[in-house]
This record gives structure tokens, C-alpha cells and sequence, in this order.
């Protein structure tokens, strides 16, 4: 995880997740992709992000289906009893060893069953280190009392955290997510690469220990509930490093970060008009996110379409440049580009939405760049991904870049399911050339070659007639049945079609005829 980093991170954002990170008042998820693309262009590179979450990895992994969440770097979770490294989220198991210490959750489970107005919590929310219930918040005081009269009684030294007036999490005494972060703090301290700065972000009493940590910036976020301010007040009001934003969640947190100066604090997101604003930054990871947000912007015609606006867009890519499609196809560049502009507002009046995840560049010569990023799109709820990395040359003589190469790879069960979107990302709904047509079948038969040689008319009446000579192609197994994805011919658009050809059939020796729509 600190491999990546050639020094000490730049800045370290802990934060908590519900209606801090995610506003879940938000349906379009403005303000978490506020956030999303002023990391990946500014911070992703030389800077961590931490998730620090009441979340058991079960409800957690939940979350990152439905919204769209940037991969941290460390993510603490279960109340701060459990912390992970990296995607593959690899657990600290130096971390589980210190909370195993005068903790025994058989006693906190009989302890906690005196208590009818303690409930239980769902099985996948009780952890090694963890025990959950929701209690009503007129009780709570009582309860929370009795309680811990009961557990000091049985020797055991334990943390009780109340939160959002309805959960209570019972945890060893040294564990939550301020004790997580200190242990954090420690390992970086020991290896030299403490971070320059440190941020910490939450709303409600479980991310009151946060805010604890010494030498740390916090922001509670406009929507913070009453619990974490009457914490403040009491205990860290005259605090200057910790402020009460006036903006809810993610907008908050962006917020703090241009009132402590820790970095840049506009987001690409907030830029409406790039032509006139120009922003002083010239770096691989920025173009990216830009680009894919006039992009989505271009779909969902909410930038102008104009030629000169089109023009300096072409000038951006190498014309003699490829374009691997996700599903193995390739494109020149140009064709794409020109592809590209017939899909002006296509998108209009949908919830379509990119964001790009884990940006990284790597220098490879004096003037080249390979950006790997996740590419990440949406329609409604459809959501679909694939790996991307692109080379970038600069221009001559000014401070822009030349896209040289893009080659996207779908990630595992996060294909898109309109395979039109597989034949080209940015391939027109409106393709009515034969040229055109040629080119997506020449492109399907590439993917999915079989045996035999076959010639003739393709006829795909009633919607269009095209004559293309097929070469011999190659024996790829046993089967006697393939299936291409080529394109539904109705009109003149090109969406989703399975053809399924049967081969050896002697009705079928030498002419492929249409078999019902959908079906050659």
C-alpha cells in the first residue's frame, strides 16, 4: 500500500462513510463524485485515503455495489476492531492481536441478554471484536449505565459507543476508530512515512475519537448529528483545527481542505466551461478526469456542440492512434473521435454518470506517460467497468498532452450488458454506412472465429441488405454453433444482436439467411 509512494503521503483523509462520504439524501451522488474527481486529479498519486466505518466487510462491500466509492487505501471497519489493506482488503492481523486483550465476547454476550431493551443486531454486524444492538434512545442512558456496571464487574475492560440514537456497539477497551487511526499513525511513524498532513471527517458519536488525535485537522460535517456537536462543545470547542462545515458530507469535506490550505479544493466537477477556465495544472492524472468528464458531459449534452469545441477535442488524439475496445476489438483512433461526435446528447435527461477510481501514472520517457485507471460508467442502475490505460505524449513546445493508445479490458462481472457499449465505448447508435457495418462485423467475426468458408449475401431483411465476401476462417473447436455480437440493423442504428449461425447443415451450405429477428 506505501510502496506506491515515494515519500511520506501528502495528505491522509480518514472518513467516515455514512452521511459523511455518502450522502444518502443524494440520489444522483453529487457530492461523493465531487470528491471522487478532485482526488483521483489532485491526491490519488502521493496521498492516502482511509475509510473509517461502523460497517461490518459484509454491509461495507454492500455499499461500494450501490454507490460510487473510490478504493481506499486502508479502510478500518467494525467500529474501528478491524483494518484492511488495499483492494484485496488484507486484514492487520498485528491489529487483532492487541484487541484480544482482556476481551472475551462470551461474557459480553451473556452480560448483554440481561437487557430486553438491547436487540440484537443482524448476524453479519457481530465481529470477533464487536457486539451490536439497536436501542431505543430513551433507554439509552439506563442502559448504557447498567451495562457497564455489569461488564466491570465481570473484569472485562470494554468500550461502549453509542451512535445516531439507535446503535450500540460494545468493544474492547482499546479498540474504535480513534484508537485504529492512533495504531495507524504508529506503523507509519515507524517507517518514516508519517503523513505531511492528516484530515479527519465524520457526523456522529462513533467518529467523535477521530477528533481526538493529536496534530490531525477534522471537519464535522454540516449534517453532523447533535451527539458529535454536544461532544465538540464539551470537549474541543476551542479547537482551531476543527471546524463545523456549512456543506453536507463529501461538499464538506472539500471544504475543509480549502480552509486548512491542505491542497488543491476545486473539483474538475465544478469547473462548468473548460474553454474559459483555465486551470494551472499540467499533469497525466488531471487530463484523464477531465476528459472523461466533458465526455460524460458531451453525452448528456450539457456542453455545447460546437465545431471549434469538437475540433480542439481531435486535436487531443493521435489520428494514427488505436483504440482497443473492451471486448478485444480495435479501432483507429480517428474513427473513434469522429464516432464519438454522433453521440452528442444521446444521454440527455438520464442519470448517466463516468467517474474514474485508482488513477495512476507512471513516466516512461521524456515526454511519455502510461495513466492506469478504472473506468467506471452508469445509466440508472446499470453499472459497468473496465481497466484502462492510456499513453500521453506532450505537444511541442505548449503544455498539453497527445492521446497516443487506449486499451480497456472489462473487469470480472463488471461487464456492460448492452454489447453495444462492447463493441465500441464510443461507437454511434447511429451508424447507416456498409462501411461502418462492415467494420463491426469484420470486427465480430475477429472475436469469435470457427471453421468453414462462407460467402454470400447477408440478408437482414426487413431492415437493411449488404453484400459481404467472408474470408476463410479458422477452426476453433468442436462445437457446430457460435454466436456473434454484431449489432441490431433496425433503421439505421446498430444497438445489441446475438447471431447464431449453424454450420453443416446442408439448408445452410452456402447461404446465411435471416432466421427471425435476432437470429441470421
Amino acid at each position: 500500500m506505501m510502496d506506491r509512494l515515494s515519500g511520506p503521503p501528502r495528505l491522509m483523509i480518514v472518513s467516515d462513510l455514512d452521511f459523511t462520504m455518502v450522502d444518502h439524501e443524494d440520489p444522483e451522488n453529487l457530492s461523493l463524485l465531487r470528491f471522487n474527481s478532485l482526488w483521483e486529479a489532485y491526491y490519488r498519486q502521493f496521498s492516502l485515503l482511509v475509510y473509517s466505518t461502523g460497517r461490518s466487510p459484509t454491509i461495507y462491500k454492500q455499499l461500494r455495489k450501490e454507490k460510487p466509492l473510490l478504493t481506499p487505501d486502508i479502510t478500518i471497519m467494525s467500529v474501528g476492531t478491524e483494518i484492511a489493506y488495499g483492494e484485496s482488503m488484507v486484514p492487520d492481523s498485528d491489529w487483532e492481536q492487541c484487541l484480544n486483550l482482556n476481551w472475551d465476547k462470551d461474557i459480553v454476550t451473556q452480560e448483554t441478554a440481561k437487557f430486553p431493551q438491547l436487540i440484537p443486531q443482524s448476524d453479519t454486524e457481530q465481529r470477533p471484536h464487536k457486539v451490536s444492538f439497536f436501542l431505543e434512545k430513551p433507554n439509552s442512558s439506563e442502559v448504557i449505565k447498567a451495562l457497564s456496571e455489569c461488564l466491570e464487574k465481570r473484569k472485562l475492560d470494554v468500550k461502549i459507543i453509542y451512535s445516531n440514537g439507535t446503535a450500540l456497539d460494545v468493544l474492547p477497551k482499546g479498540a474504535g476508530k480513534g484508537q485504529a487511526l492512533a495504531y495507524l499513525l504508529r506503523k507509519f511513524k515507524a517507517n518514516g512515512r508519517i503523513p505531511l498532513n492528516s484530515l479527519v471527517c465524520g457526523d456522529s458519536g462513533n467518529d467523535a475519537e477521530l477528533f481526538t488525535i493529536p496534530e490531525v485537522y477534522g471537519v464535522m460535517v454540516s449534517n453532523a448529528q447533535e451527539e458529535l456537536l454536544q461532544w465538540h462543545a464539551e470537549n474541543a470547542k476551542n479547537n482551531p483545527n476543527i471546524i463545523h462545515s456549512s456543506e453536507r458530507c463529501a461538499s464538506g469535506i472539500i471544504q475543509a481542505i480549502g480552509k486548512f490550505s491542505l491542497g488543491p479544493n476545486v473539483s474538475p466537477r465544478d469547473i462548468k466551461d473548460f474553454g474559459k477556465c483555465r486551470v494551472n495544472v499540467f499533469s497525466p492524472g488531471y487530463e484523464v478526469v477531465n476528459f472523461y468528464l466533458f465526455y460524460e458531459r458531451w453525452r448528456r449534452a450539457e456542453v455545447e456542440k460546437s465545431d471549434q469545441i469538437f475540433q480542439n477535442l481531435k486535436s487531443s488524439f493521435y489520428p494514427l492512434g488505436t483504440f482497443v475496445h473492451p471486448c478485444g476489438t480495435e479501432q483507429p483512433m480517428k474513427k473513434c473521435t469522429d464516432m464519438m461526435e454522433r453521440l452528442y446528447g444521446d444521454k440527455q435527461g438520464k442519470q448517466y454518470q463516468i467517474w474514474l477510481d485508482r488513477v495512476s501514472t507512471s513516466q516512461i520517457g521524456s515526454d511519455s506517460w502510461l495513466v492506469k485507471f478504472d473506468k467506471w460508467e452508469s445509466t440508472g442502475e446499470e453499472r459497468y467497468c473496465c481497466l484502462t490505460t492510456v499513453l500521453l505524449t506532450t505537444k511541442q513546445a505548449e503544455e498539453s498532452f497527445t492521446w497516443m493508445h487506449i486499451h480497456q479490458t472489462w473487469l470480472d462481472g463488471l461487464e456492460a450488458k448492452d454489447r453495444s457499449v462492447c463493441l465500441c465505448s464510443t461507437m454511434s447508435n447511429n451508424a447507416n454506412s456498409e462501411d461502418e457495418v462492415h467494420h463491426l462485423l469484420k470486427g465480430a467475426w475477429s472475436l469469435s472465429p470457427c471453421f468453414g468458408s462462407l460467402k454470400g449475401a447477408w440478408s437482414l431483411s426487413p431492415w437493411i441488405k449488404l453484400k459481404l465476401p467472408l474470408k476463410r476462417l479458422q477452426p476453433c473447436g468442436s462445437s457446430n454453433r457460435i454466436a456473434w455480437f454484431l449489432g441490431d440493423l433496425e433503421g439505421s442504428k446498430v444497438s445489441d444482436l446475438v447471431v447464431k449461425v449453424r454450420l453443416g447443415a446442408r439448408r445452410h451450405k452456402n447461404r446465411i439467411s435471416g432466421a427471425g429477428r435476432g437470429e441470421l
